[in-house]
């Protein structure tokens, strides 16, 4: 699938890195691992409930989730990457 980036992620990202500049390489992984397949069993993919309703949550590392939607895009599944940032910090 392809991965979208959204200005919220890009934001956060940017932020988060500044921040703690050790988990670029998490980060990075995750999106490739992400893009080949959105239900990896290291991920951790799962549905998301409450206000998050309709999107979804992968793990970055054991603190850092990474919150996406699963979109068409040109008529093509894509993957719409909303916001990174630790568990409390997205949910």
């Amino acid at each position: 699938m392809k991965l979208v980036i959204s200005p919220t992620f890009s934001r956060a990202s940017k932020r988060l890195l500044k921040r703690n500049p050790k988990f670029a390489d998490s980060i990075r992984e995750t999106l490739e691992l992400l893009e080949k397949d959105v239900f990896h069993q290291q991920l951790k993919t799962h549905k998301l409930k409450g206000e998050l309703e309709g999107s979804w949550a992968c793990s970055a590392a054991y603190d850092l989730r990474i919150v996406f939607k699963i979109i068409q895009l040109e008529n093509t599944e894509s993957i719409l990457l909303l916001t990174v940032g630790t568990h409390d910090e997205v949910y």
